[in-house]
């Protein structure tokens, strides 16, 4: 077994190797950009090495500081993680050509699978299904041959980035070429694939695990169907779909398709199932590296997946066969990121005021996350993970439901909350799966409201900060909100607060407010939130409650009068920007684009005009809802 080993990644899947690592006696190295100096995987592993400014590309893109941080701490091997340089060949290469031992496939496998059309003709030949499809130089011609809908695929990674769904073939072109934008800027490689798009398809993939003395068993296989714009967001095993059969046929279909690329390691192989009918499965991709998910096949095999990448890329034979390879109970997984479902998922950011995450009793969290961690634009969205296990699915629900409740984190929109009313779904409670059932039902379950106690609370707050002798100093009691007035009656008191919309309240319950918690009383109900500064949170929502000062609101409104101010949806970079001052536009033209972890996001003009204002250009990094440009509509437009 090695002595040292570097992990060449970041946020929670770096802490969750470093745990396996700690766990075995293994010492650990960790590698940080100069954005994640003081965060979590730094400060827990043995030892960790400075590798770059904050882009990814200057840090953990670059093969080179990386090779020299092992070089440097006398790292044995490397362990990728995922995202990154997990699925990238030429990374594995360098670290055998450098006598380092990357924990992983081989970088042939890598290559292969990496490229989703060999992929598939190499499991097609090996007796595998496959989906139809083509690919560059021919993708449009491919696309109108299939038909509508299709999927558009990077060729060089997963994980959602990329993917586009496209049901009205004139808008194929500008589809493709948004897909190329964000497959270079995720995986450094813009070719595309294209395949049929089946209708309500269930995602289910099989985890397997090879040695390098010729075993390669599955573990069973995971339902991933619950997604959002092609990315997973709940995960659990094993799926209520496949009956024993179906199971046994696509675990040998995963493993006849882990012998053609000759894999080592742990790794998944992916299919697409029509629901309707689950023996019709397809081979949709394989990938050579740990899975996000794999926390849910670790709870119900009792296997630690990461201690196996270990001992297999140490030389060891699997310890079993497949045959005793049991599967007990249930595991569900709810994957937290930074982002805000009542404005549309869009990335959000911050700085972590609050944190409390759930652990025991069924219920592990797996997180990158400190408070303090200052959450940015730069990397991927996801912050944690949480996963309950039961003896059966109901049970597992119940407590991946009740924990996501529990969980703070406060000082940056996530999508706890809404992660926890999706798992209460009646199709979700029934195992009625498919990928498209998030979309579908995506406005009933996001939380557009802000609830009366929200105000309520963020009121009491302000009235304790200005109550005389809060906090030990002395306040103006003329400056209290109380009502009083000299010589007139009382009047209640009333506060300009914002969350989404600015709004003038007046309190009406009764309140108890401590420095991490408010307590209010509304007709007969008592509410309890956690609080951080400006920030409620309870059952997983979190609001961020701003003061609202009409009197500056109006003097901004007079100062664009008839013009519309066109606002940064998300901290980001500016990537597009295809107009300039005086420029006539037309209503729902796209006029700039902005990047913010992996993220596309199109701004558009609200009607047709002039841009009389344009503040940004591209590589301009803005904050959330800072003016990008002004668009002063036509006279008629204004009528």
């Amino acid at each position: 077994m090695f002595e040292t080993v570097l992990v060449a990644n970041r946020g929670e899947i770096a802490v969750r190797v470093i745990r396996t690592l700690r766990s075995m006696g293994v010492r650990s190295v960790a590698v940080f950009s100069d954005a994640d100096a003081d965060a979590r995987h730094v400060r827990e592993a043995d030892t960790a090495v400075r590798i770059g400014p904050a882009p990814a590309s200057e840090s953990y893109l670059s093969v080179e500081r990386l090779l020299r941080a092992a070089a440097r701490t006398g790292a044995q091997a490397v362990h990728p993680g995922y995202g990154f340089l997990a699925e990238n060949a030429a990374f594995a290469r360098a670290c055998a050509e450098a006598g380092l031992v990357f924990i992983g496939p081989p970088a042939d496998a890598i290559a292969l699978m990496g490229d989703k059309i060999r992929a598939k003709e190499t499991v097609r030949e090996a007796g595998v299904p496959v989906v139809p499809g083509g690919r560059d130089p021919e993708l449009a011609q491919a696309a109108r041959e299939l038909g509508a809908p299709v999927l558009l695929k990077p060729s060089a990674g997963g994980g959602g980035k990329g993917m586009r769904l496209v049901r009205d073939l004139t808008r194929l072109e500008e589809e493709i070429a948004s897909a190329r934008r964000e497959a270079r800027a995720s995986f450094g490689d813009d070719t595309l694939l294209v395949e049929r798009w089946i209708d309500r398809p269930r995602h289910i993939e099989i985890q397997v695990l090879a040695d390098g003395h010729g075993n390669v068993v599955h573990l069973g296989e995971r339902e991933c169907s619950l997604q959002r714009r092609h990315q997973k967001i709940i995960e659990e095993a094993p799926s209520v779909l496949l009956d024993e059969e179906t199971r046994a046929a696509m675990g040998e279909a995963a493993v006849q398709a882990a012998r053609s690329c000759g894999y080592r390691g742990a790794g998944t192989v992916e299919f697409i199932v029509p629901g309707d009918d689950p023996s019709s499965y397809y081979f949709m991709e394989m990938n050579t590296r740990l899975q996000v998910e794999h926390p849910v096949t670790e709870l119900i095999t009792g296997l630690d997946l990461v201690e196996w990448q270990l001992r297999v890329a140490a030389g060891e034979p699997l310890g079993f066969k497949q045959r005793d390879v049991r599967l007990t109970g249930h595991a569900v997984e709810a994957r937290i990121c930074a982002e805000d479902p009542a404005r549309g998922f869009l990335p959000s950011g911050g700085t972590v005021l609050k944190l409390r995450e759930p652990q025991g009793d069924g219920v592990r969290t797996d997180s990158g996350l400190t408070e303090g961690t200052e959450v940015g634009s730069l990397y991927d969205p996801m912050l944690s993970k949480v996963i309950a296990y039961g003896p059966d699915r109901a049970t597992a629900l119940r407590k991946l439901r009740s924990a996501l409740a529990e969980t703070v984190t406060l000082g940056v929109q996530t999508n706890a909350g809404f992660l926890r009313r999706l798992l209460a779904h009646p199709a979700v409670v029934a195992g009625d799966l498919d990928t498209g059932l998030v979309e579908r039902e995506v406005d009933g379950l996001v939380r557009a409201d802000v609830p009366e106690e929200v105000y309520e609370a963020a009121a009491a707050v302000r009235l304790d900060a200005l109550t005389p002798g809060a906090g030990g100093g002395w306040t103006d009691p003329f400056s209290v909100p109380s009502g009083w007035r000299l010589g007139g009656a009382r009047k209640p008191p009333v506060f300009h607060l914002r969350v989404r919309e600015p709004l003038e309240y007046t309190p009406r319950g009764t309140a108890t407010v401590s420095d991490d918690r408010v307590v209010v009383a509304l007709d007969g109900v008592r509410h309890t939130f956690h609080r951080a500064e400006d920030w409620l949170g309870r059952d997983g929502d979190a609001w961020h409650v701003h003061d609202h000062d009409p009197v500056a609101a109006s003097l901004t409104r007079a100062a664009h009068a008839g013009a519309d101010s066109l606002t940064a949806p998300m901290p980001g970079t500016v990537t597009v920007v295809k107009v300039a001052v005086g420029d006539e536009v037309s209503a729902g033209q796209s006029l700039l684009v902005v990047e913010a972890m992996k993220m596309e996001h199109v701004v558009s003009a609200p009607h047709a005009g002039k841009v009389t204002e344009l503040d940004v250009s591209p590589g301009t990094t803005v904050a959330m809802d800072q003016v990008l440009a002004v668009i002063a509509p036509h006279e008629e437009a204004a009528e």
